[in-house]
């Protein structure tokens, strides 16, 4: 593997900036690996991981406005929604701490023997472990919250298990800069260096899942990326969980009764939604279908007015750019569909938003237009005008797994009225969040949140965001008949360290 060398680019002018580091070669990802795994038992305490954790969110916003420079000066997301995602990942990892520190995530089941039971049950013990090193994928979009120290790293060391991180091209100085910053909070508590790896290099990635130390991977970017690493993980001597978040088409119904009702608003919220970001968002709506008649023209009208007063913006990078004119260019090729307001290139550096419109009776079944059903990473999205319920449907029941699926329905329907209800139920198999009147841009760090979907939105059916995303770095495993004095403490009948469980059939909180 060639040490080639990896540098900062700037975004706004595709210029190179400074060489960070080079390409790890295979030993070096070895290295990393091994230290990570040598790491475990540091992690072994609760107490001291959970003080990590949140040593590592005071780090990250002491050093506020170094990462956050570094940070757009790669991305050129700008200062205040970098500052908001860095606040963001703070609080990701506080909360973590505070998961652990309750340890109701270790899913404590205590039986005693009861020979009176068909069969008889001896004494079992059940707890969940950490799986070993996790290996991050780190995301292009989101420079902290889906990188070295975002929701895959905190979850993973919340759990027990080192991480080694594969930087994203996109943001190598900042990643380097964040992964400094959480070897320092790890040292405060007597934590290796290596429970944060981090490597550099295309070529670094294939080797990290193919390790055999390597006993799970997170991964957020691409369907053609993640499914070559998927399919890696699954076809090593000894596969491992690979949880990936791959892409999404994000689809939204609006029912007619609703655009009658708002359809301005609707549009106005639409063209919010779908150029956050610079269309840059996972959850973005790419397809919307929209009633024809009066009350679907006045939201496209909206929607055009919305999207026509949208400033050109900047891409992660030049080849996302690249990208991002050609699937417009060969979207706009095919035959019957419109751009009431052309998405394209705005200026040398820059794209413009704007969005597409095809009858949605093109889309009812397979042909060329299913490229409409495909995510096209950046500010457009795909309007379909379906004439009644049944072509709705039809177009519904074509599209794959999502991360989120939205309905827009009048206050009549929400209250009851309607076809509303049949709606959700629709795009319940759809989807892994399931909106009613908003837009899914915006993932709440919450207990409850739950972000992935059906394939390709992801590969498992885990969520990446909110509590239950430590879950995918845990396995559980059952002690029979073991005498107490062997017992780990979290199984003793005693309960020394006050955990929630189930004792003999009773929650005990």
């Amino acid at each position: 593997m060639a040490a080639a060398p990896v540098w900062s680019v700037d975004p706004r002018t595709g210029k190179q900036r400074e060489q960070v580091a080079v390409e790890a070669t295979a030993q070096e990802v070895d290295t990393a690996v091994r230290a990570a795994h040598e790491a475990r038992g540091s992690l072994a305490d609760r107490t001291v991981r959970s003080a990590f954790l949140r040593s590592a969110a005071d780090r990250l916003q002491a050093a506020k406005d170094q990462l956050v420079e570094a940070a757009d000066a790669e991305t050129a997301l700008g200062p205040v929604r970098l500052t908001g995602e860095l606040a963001r990942t703070c609080y990701q990892l506080r909360a973590f701490a505070d998961i652990v520190d309750e340890g109701a995530f270790l899913d404590v089941v205590i039986n005693h023997p009861d020979d009176t039971a068909t069969p008889p049950v001896p004494d079992l013990r059940r707890y969940k472990v950490s799986l070993g090193v996790v290996a991050v994928y780190s995301a292009s979009n989101f420079p902290f919250a889906f990188s070295v120290a975002g929701g895959d790293t905190a979850s993973a060391l919340a759990a027990g298990c080192p991480v080694v991180v594969k930087a994203h091209p996109d943001h190598p100085a900042l990643s380097e800069l964040v992964a400094k910053v959480l070897r320092i909070a790890a040292a405060e508590h007597g934590i290796p260096a290596g429970v944060v790896g981090l490597v550099h290099g295309f070529e670094a990635g294939i080797e990290l899942i193919k390790h055999p130390q390597v006993a799970a991977a997170g991964f957020t970017g691409s369907v053609r990326g993640g499914r070559a690493l998927f399919d890696a993980a699954a076809a090593r001597p000894v596969p491992i969980p690979f949880h990936g978040e791959l892409g999404s088409l994000n689809p939204v119904v609006v029912t007619e009764a609703a655009a009658t009702e708002r359809g301005e608003a609707i549009g106005t919220g639409l063209a919010g939604s779908m150029t956050l970001g610079v269309g840059q968002f996972c959850v973005k709506p790419g397809l919307v279908l929209v009633p024809s008649g009066a009350a679907g023209d006045g939201l496209l009208k909206s929607l055009t007015d919305a999207v026509s007063d949208t400033d050109a913006g900047v891409l992660l990078d030049h080849r996302m750019r690249d990208n991002f004119i050609a699937g417009v260019a060969e979207r706009t090729e095919l035959p019957d569909v419109q751009s009431p307001v052309t998405p394209g290139a705005g200026g040398e550096h820059t794209v413009s938003a704007g969005f597409l419109t095809v009858a949605a009776d093109r889309l009812t079944s397979e042909g060329a237009y299913d490229l409409l059903l495909e995510e096209c990473f950046g500010p457009v999205t795909v309007v379909a005008r379906y004439d009644d319920d049944a072509q709705a449907q039809a177009v519904l029941s074509r599209l794959p797994g999502n991360l989120t699926a939205t309905v827009h329905l009048s206050a009549g329907e929400a209250a009851g009225e309607g076809r509303g209800a049949e709606i959700l139920a629709e795009l319940t198999p759809l989807a892994g969040r399931v909106l009613v009147n908003g837009w899914p841009t915006g993932v709440a760090v919450a207990p409850a949140q739950h972000h992935g979907g059906p394939y390709p939105a992801t590969t498992s059916t885990s969520t990446s965001v909110g509590g239950t995303a430590i879950e995918r770095w845990l396995r559980p495993v059952v002690y029979q008949g073991a005498p107490a004095a062997l017992l780990p403490a979290e199984l003793r009948d005693e309960n020394p360290l006050g955990l929630p469980r189930r004792f003999n059939g009773v929650l005990e909180r």
